[in-house]
Order: C-alpha cells, then sequence, then structure tokens
C-alpha cells in the first residue's frame, strides 16, 4: 500500500491542477489572440489526457487494495466514510469525459464553446480531491457516529462524517499544494528550455505563467501549512508530539531542526531551537505541548516512526522555506524591470523547485500516514486490526505484480512524454515563415485549427 500511495500520489498534482493551468494559458490564448499561448494549452491538454490515463491504472490498483489489503477497516467504517470514495469516483468518470470532450474539440468545437466546455474541468478534479481528502480527514479525526455495545458504528451522520474538524485545514493545504506543485514542474520544464539558449516567447510563456501561479501561492501555501500543523496540535497531540519529537509533555518546548529521537526521549543530531515549538504551537513560550509519554506505549509511534514523520515534516517545512524565497526573488524582478531574473541561477533553482515540490507531496503523506500510528481510524482502530489476514507469501506475490504494473505504467507515460516533446521540437524547427508552430501537429487528435478561426467565435474576445 505504501508503493502504491507514494507512486500514485505523484500524478496527483497534475490529475487535479494541470487542467486549471491548461485553460489559464487557454483563456490567454482566445483573449488576446495569442496562437502561442493556444498552442502551448494544446500541447498541455495532450499531456493532461496521457497523465490521466496512466492515472487510471494507478487508481484502480488502489481501489482494489482498500477491499484486498483492509477487510477490517472498510468492512466496519465502509457505512460512515465511504461516502467520500463514492464522490471521487463520481467525478473520475466525470473528468474522463470532459477531458474527451476538451481533447477532440479543439479541432470540431467553436474557440470559446470549446473553452466553456472545457471549464468544469477544474470544478471535477476538486470534486474528486473532495472526496479523498474527507475520507483522510475522517481517518484522522473520525466523527459521525456512535458506538454500539459491541463496538460497531451506528447513528451515522454524514454530514459530520465528511465535515471533520481536520477536513477544512487539510483540504485547502492540499489543494494550493498540487496547484502550486504543477505550476513548478511545468515551468521547471521550460526552465530548462530556456538554460539551454531556448530564448523565444514559446518557452517564456511556457515558463511565465505557470510560475507566476505558484510563485503567488507558495507563501499562501506557507501560512496554510503553518495552520493545519496548529490544527494536529490541537486534535491529535500525540501525532503533534511525533511530528516535532516532543517526549514529555511540557512549557518551553524547544523544536528541533531534524534529529533522532532515542528510547530514553533524548535527541542526538538536529538543531535544537530553544521554546520555540510552544512559541510556534501556541504564540508564546508558556504554551504546554503534550509529549508521546502522555499516552501508552502501545497508543504511540514508536521512535522510529516519530523520527521518519519529523523528518519528512522538517523536509517539507525546509523546502517551502526555500520556495517562498525563489518566489520572492521572482516577484522582485517583475515588479521592479517587468522580466524575468537575469540570474543563470535563477533558471536552475525554477528547474529544482518542481523535483522539491514533488517531494514534499511524499513527506506530506508521510507525516499525515506515519505520525497517526498505529491507528488506521484514530482512537478507534489499530493497523494491525484493520490488515488482511492473507499469507506473507500471498502479500509478497501481490506486491510483485504490483511493482511490475507500476513501472511499466510509469515508463510507458515518460516515453509517450519523450515522443511528444519530440515530435513538437521538429514540428517547431520545421514551421515554415510567417505560420504556427503547430501547423505541423494535423495528425493528432487534439489537431490546429487554421489560425483565422483561433480568436474568433461565440462571443468575448478582443
Amino acid at each position: 500500500m505504501a508503493f502504491t500511495l507514494a507512486s500514485h500520489i505523484l500524478l496527483v498534482p497534475f490529475g487535479v491542477a494541470l487542467p486549471a493551468i491548461t485553460l489559464l494559458m487557454h483563456y490567454r490564448g482566445l483573449r488576446k489572440g495569442d496562437a502561442v499561448a493556444l498552442l502551448l494549452a494544446r500541447r498541455w491538454s495532450a499531456v493532461m489526457a496521457v497523465q490521466f490515463a496512466i492515472g487510471i491504472v494507478t487508481g484502480t490498483v488502489l481501489s482494489f487494495e482498500f477491499g484486498l489489503l483492509w477487510p477490517g477497516m472498510m468492512g466496519r467504517w465502509g457505512d460512515v466514510f465511504g461516502l467520500g470514495f463514492g464522490i471521487e469516483a463520481w467525478a473520475f468518470f466525470l473528468e474522463a469525459i470532459l477531458i474527451a470532450v476538451y481533447l477532440y474539440g479543439w479541432r470540431r468545437l467553436k474557440p470559446w464553446t470549446h473553452f466553456w466546455l472545457g471549464l468544469p474541468l477544474p470544478l471535477a478534479a476538486l470534486m474528486g480531491a473532495f472526496g479523498i481528502v474527507a475520507a483522510n480527514a475522517w481517518m484522522n479525526t473520525p466523527r459521525g457516529f456512535t458506538l454500539d455495545a459491541s463496538g460497531k458504528p451506528v447513528n451515522v451522520n454524514v454530514r459530520q462524517a465528511v465535515f471533520t474538524p481536520m477536513f477544512g485545514p487539510e483540504y485547502w493545504h492540499f489543494v494550493v499544494g498540487v496547484v502550486l506543485t504543477a505550476g513548478y514542474v511545468v515551468a521547471g520544464v521550460y526552465a530548462v528550455g530556456l538554460l539551454r539558449g531556448r530564448r523565444d516567447r514559446y518557452h517564456r510563456l511556457g515558463f511565465t505563467l505557470p510560475f507566476t501561479v505558484a510563485a503567488i501561492l507558495t507563501p499562501v501555501q506557507f501560512v496554510l501549512g503553518d495552520s493545519i500543523a496548529r490544527s494536529v496540535f490541537h486534535k491529535q497531540p500525540v501525532k503533534f508530539a511525533a511530528t516535532e519529537l516532543v517526549w514529555k509533555t511540557d512549557t518551553h518546548v524547544p523544536e528541533y531542526l531534524f534529529g533522532r529521537l532515542h528510547t530514553d526521549g533524548s535527541v542526538s543530531g538536529g538543531i535544537k531551537i530553544p521554546q520555540l515549538d510552544s512559541i510556534l504551537a501556541g504564540f508564546r513560550p508558556s504554551t504546554e505541548v503534550t509529549g508521546l509519554t502522555s499516552v501508552p506505549a502501545s497508543d504511540r509511534p514508536t521512535v522510529i516512526q516519530a523520527t521518519i514523520a519529523h523528518w519528512a515534516f522538517d523536509i517539507m517545512v525546509t523546502v517551502g522555506s526555500l520556495l517562498v524565497l525563489l518566489a520572492l526573488w521572482y516577484g522582485w524582478c517583475r515588479l521592479r524591470r517587468r522580466e524575468l531574473p537575469r540570474s543563470p541561477w535563477f533558471l536552475r533553482c525554477a528547474a529544482l523547485a518542481g523535483a522539491a515540490c514533488l517531494l514534499t507531496v511524499e513527506c506530506g503523506w508521510i507525516t499525515t500516514e506515519v505520525g497517526r500510528q498505529p491507528w488506521i481510524v484514530y482512537q478507534n482502530m489499530r493497523v494491525s486490526e484493520a490488515v488482511t489476514g492473507t499469507r506473507a507469501a500471498s502479500l509478497w506475490t501481490m506486491f510483485g505484480i504490483v511493482v511490475v504494473v507500476y513501472v511499466l505504467a510509469f515508463g510507458s507515460f515518460l516515453t509517450v512524454l519523450v515522443k511528444m516533446s519530440h515530435r513538437w521540437r521538429l514540428a517547431d524547427e520545421g514551421a515554415p515563415a510567417g505560420a504556427a508552430a503547430g501547423d505541423l501537429e494535423g495528425d493528432t487528435p487534439y489537431g490546429p485549427r487554421p489560425l483565422s478561426t483561433t480568436a474568433s467565435g461565440d462571443g468575448g474576445d478582443e
């Protein structure tokens, strides 16, 4: 399950956010009659479709694993929190239809009709994210039920089960995070092109729009990250203690940057900042922070799990802080000179930002899940009670099959992207003078419209 989730989650930012970024570029192209912007939007829509196809494979494996690997959890709690998965399934099918309409509409629909029919795509993606985050937030702060004498959930309140205390902080942190991740990854592709000397408008525009979106959202995400950490402090104090390596409940608690927790409560390595953890949790040094020893050892993460969660959390904070500096660098140059920063080091950092964001996505998942151990449903069901009783040999066989499937899926994904990029490069280099670079892509299902009709159609163009 860890392998499949860690693999699938790399596709999530593009499934949720790439439609919105593509439509922003599409809108710019229609409003300004910009053939380059429309070319970028059209090509991004092809990447969006390929990514969605791979997501079908990885997501389907996950859906089977929920039933096969966690029968104890799904059998007991499925009626309480299963609505989130139902919402995600409906959103998935809706998104598939909308992607098909949008992809094939490049040739067959009037320009503005095509754009407006694509506009629900980001909403469908956000609805899918709503369902999944609602299910995960419920696992962190389960609500909306009572337990009968035998310990089974009854009197289910669907609204309370969906809108749990952690849902709001998790959802907005997730949405902003995947949008800025997709923005930095897409911009990073064109940053590499700019570093290689391709200073044409195609690469500048392909870099500027997604990077601007990501740069605007970066400080917002930093604030949301601080907010969700404080929500964990109030709603899941033991998880907070694990992520911050707090051993005993106390005030004036120091903050450790990295470091390793030991069984006696000591922390080795890392950087110790006196009183900072209490200040971050409650804005004053006298804030009391719950420690891991406030509960029995069987009800809290092990020292290894706490160290893993702590490192994942610190990596997120470190990367987020560096991205804020990068966004400020970009914003300063744009406001001052109305152009990209001239230093090649900026483009190098921008090229690495996407990979760094994908790392933080993985770290966010690790912090959320490992920090909650040993509970799969916080304070209601342990992992040991939820997991399948299948023999170890069968699990290893299943794991081997899943690894092979995922390697083939991601290998196919990368191969298709490389071939598409190569074809586009040839199209750009071979385009005759005065023609749009995409005119040589007529054999593709999303092929271009004649340039003369690109910015015409059914309303609103300038």
